[in-house]
């Protein structure tokens, strides 16, 4: 399960990421209102943690440009704010859930998993595009030749590309969404993968491909 914290506190969003990711999420971190709303317009995303007083713009205005648009994201406000008022403006802007500072750390897990919970419910495992399946659950990617169980980044790479089949994605996103912004790995990293999953989808006889675009990035195609 996929989740975006937006948090301007950078030692207090490093212990939330660290959290989560030990209790198997994947969990990409955003430090002003901007970037959370463009991570979540781009992204595909399971939930959000978002604090409210956040530079660029707060998490109340983030979450009314999301549901104005159709979003049904389920989000956790996270914030230091805890008069009944702030409460329910974030709840009538249309937040699931409000935690407010400080939290203990099994409840904000079982309000996570409260609020995901109908999400997770709705949502098929298996992403599917020409001969390919990717499960998202299990990691596996199958077609009627057979089956690889791909690892973490592998995974992620693929899920992103089959969500937004046609579309380009750059390097640099792959780097920024997978491998995180404050990441050392060099940019060719991301052509390593690419070429992984490459093999493996030659391997299956997929009829899709993934295609390079010079200098613009990687698209999922059919096979011409």
């Amino acid at each position: 399960m996929r989740l975006l914290l937006a948090e301007d506190e950078k030692s207090l969003s490093k212990a939330i990421v660290t959290i989560l990711k030990k209790n198997n999420y994947e969990v990409d971190a955003a430090y002003n209102g901007l970037d959370a709303l463009d991570d979540l317009e781009a992204g595909e995303y399971d939930g959000a943690i978002l604090d409210i007083m956040m530079p660029g713009m707060d998490g109340v205005t983030v979450l009314k440009k999301l549901r104005s648009r159709g979003s049904k994201l389920p989000v956790l406000f996270l914030t230091a704010k805890s008069e009944i008022d702030d409460k329910v403006t974030g709840l009538n802007a249309g937040a699931n859930d409000y935690l407010t500072k400080p939290f203990a750390v099994p409840e904000l897990l079982a309000r996570i998993r409260a609020m995901t919970r109908t999400q997770s419910e709705q949502t098929s495992a298996i992403l599917s595009f020409g001969n390919i399946e990717l499960n998202q659950k299990t990691y596996e990617l199958s077609s009627p030749s057979g089956s690889y169980k791909l690892a973490n980044k592998e995974f992620q790479m693929l899920e992103l590309l089959m969500r937004h089949p046609h579309q380009i994605i750059s390097a640099e996103q792959f780097l920024d969404r997978i491998w995180g912004y404050e990441t050392e790995s060099d940019i060719n990293v991301v052509w390593v993968y690419i070429s992984y999953l490459r093999k493996k989808l030659g391997a299956l006889h997929a009829d899709i491909q993934i295609r390079a675009s010079r200098g613009a990035g990687y698209s999922i195609e059919k096979l011409d």
